[in-house]
């Protein structure tokens, strides 16, 4: 406990002797996190739009003949045991005209004198959030076909594959933008910190002639990093919180509410918790990298 306390002690009378140094590394991990704070913000709402859209995943099987009750019943109580489906409905013909109807709208009058059973009964078929895709819908509709039943099946499949290219370049861009943020503020921060050790290169000679260890050299400026990477984090959770408050939260939400979000959302706390935790660890591994070309490992 002592230890801790003592270097605990060193880091901040480091950063309290090189003010400027430290403010440098501390701007540096809060203008990297906030950018990626940002790029979180923004895939956080657009997977929730994503899932809002997935809704519209379904499988419609069309009767050639309404079916008899009983018949009806078998077909509804058979499809809701499949492990994919979420609900079943089914859709009279009377029913499919009055959607037709609404869809129309002002041009329904083209309706008029027409027969208010022509159009075909369905069931439809919605599917559970994790089977919302090719695959799940795929199974769906292999065992729905082999019921004679059913004269025709309708599920999107066109818009189904655009819509999992589109959440699939999302990770991708996800993922690389990511990663190349915090390999850039993990080597911009390096660099910084690495100023900070020029500055203090004859005190580490000096500890390491009068026989200090590795360990107990590299602490203190380890213990630093770390405190100013985790300033870092928390200075951006605050700048991002105030930017997505005053602006980015209107025109964001103008955006996604115009393609049916209901809610624009900050991060989650999990979310907040790691942009913290990695403004710690880009501070302790630059903190690191710098010391290896003074304190031999």
């Amino acid at each position: 406990m002592r230890k801790i306390i003592y270097f605990l002690l060193r880091a901040l009378r480091n950063m309290r002797q090189s003010p400027f140094l430290c403010s440098a590394a501390i701007s540096t991990v809060t203008v990297a996190l906030v950018i990626l704070a940002f790029f979180a913000l923004i895939v956080i709402n657009v997977q929730q739009l994503t899932r809002h859209w997935s809704r519209d995943v379904q499988v419609v099987a069309y009767f050639d003949h309404p079916p008899a009750s009983p018949v009806l019943d078998r077909q509804l109580s058979g499809i809701r045991q499949y492990p994919e489906v979420e609900s079943v409905a089914y859709i009279s013909p009377r029913q499919a005209f009055k959607r037709f109807q609404v869809r129309l709208g002002d041009d329904a009058d083209l309706l008029q004198g027409m027969a208010n059973d022509f159009l075909p009964a369905a069931l439809e078929v919605r599917l559970k959030e994790k089977y919302r895709n090719s695959a799940g819908v795929q199974r769906v509709v292999e065992r729905l076909r082999r019921n004679k039943s059913f004269s025709d099946l309708r599920y999107g499949q066109e818009w189904l594959e655009r819509f999992e290219a589109f959440l699939g370049l999302l990770r991708t861009a996800g993922l690389v933008l990511g990663g190349f943020l915090l390999f850039a503020a993990l080597f911009i921060v390096s660099n910084t910190i690495k100023l900070t050790l020029y500055a203090r290169r004859e005190e580490l000679e000096v500890m390491a002639l009068v026989g200090g260890t590795p360990a107990f050299i590299k602490a203190p400026f380890l213990l630093e990093g770390a405190l100013q990477g985790a300033l870092g984090g928390l200075l951006a959770l605050l700048t991002s919180f105030l930017f997505f408050s005053m602006v980015l939260k209107e025109d964001l939400g103008r955006l996604l509410l115009a393609s049916g979000l209901g809610k624009i959302s900050f991060l989650p706390p999990h979310w907040q918790i790691l942009i913290v935790l990695l403004g710690c660890l880009l501070g302790l591994f630059g903190s690191l990298f710098s010391l290896r070309k003074f304190v031999r490992i």
